[in-house]
């Protein structure tokens, strides 16, 4: 018996977005199966059924997410057309398409999840699951204690204010006039720690993302890749309301 599922999941375990966003594209006239424009929603497909998104076909991936100690210097995209070195390099070729979930700047290092699951990706990158993103931040000078309040309730980016987030000052070396912070966020905002610590006149000179949700690099030397195992995804899936 061939196993159907759901137009919007099988365009998500395709890897071109989440299951929302796939509704959407339905909505919007934008799918077709069998060579038929799709606009309802309840319609099933199967792997023999041929499935398009603005005439490209989709294809089944396997579901693989990784984590990836990032180096400095490296560009969080597939493809950077200033020919900058972006993580593709680093990445295993298991026959799927690995994005990133969010973002790093170039010299951040750390943490950087990469999964073919749109659902899984679009979820952990979402705000409102308020996955935890922690942070070793090394700053210029001394953080006072109006900054490290200010830090922790929340400081205004570009005219919004950022969500509470935990920081706590870990060290102060007086010969270099640097603070060590850890930090933690919920949220995922463009280059938001060096922002936030910006903001209270304490620019960044080292950052490093060192756990996201339950994952760390722990052992793992910059630009070194390894695939999670399925006790591992499982974990994520819970953290962010999946099946």
């Amino acid at each position: 018996m061939i196993e159907k599922e759901r137009l919007h999941k099988f365009i998500a375990k395709g890897g071109v977005c989440s299951r929302r966003a796939a509704e959407e594209l339905i909505r919007e006239g934008r799918v077709k199966v069998n060579g038929e424009t799709i606009r309802e929603m309840g319609v099933s497909v199967s792997t023999e059924d041929e499935v398009t998104v603005d005439e490209v076909t989709v294809r089944p991936q396997k579901l693989i997410t990784v984590v990836l100690n990032k180096p400095k210097g490296i560009v969080t995209t597939l493809h950077d057309p200033q020919r900058r070195p972006t993580i593709i390099k680093f990445l295993p070729e298991m026959g799927a398409v690995l994005k990133p979930v969010g973002r790093l700047d170039m010299e951040t290092t750390g943490v950087l999840i990469c999964t073919s699951d749109g659902e899984l990706g679009m979820r952990l990158s979402h705000p409102r699951h308020g996955v935890e993103k922690e942070y070793k931040v090394i700053i210029h000078g001394q953080l006072t204690e109006k900054s490290l309040v200010q830090l922790r309730t929340g400081v205004y980016i570009e005219g919004v204010k950022t969500k509470p987030a935990f920081v706590e000052l870990l060290n102060y070396e007086r010969r270099r006039d640097t603070s060590l912070l850890k930090m933690i966020i919920h949220e995922g905002r463009n280059r938001q720690i060096r922002m936030m610590c910006q903001a209270v006149g304490n620019p960044v000179i080292e950052l490093e993302r060192v756990r996201v949700g339950p994952l760390t690099c722990k052992g793992m030397r910059a630009g070194e890749c390894r695939v999670l195992g399925q006790q591992e995804v499982n974990k994520l899936k819970a953290l962010v309301g999946l099946e």
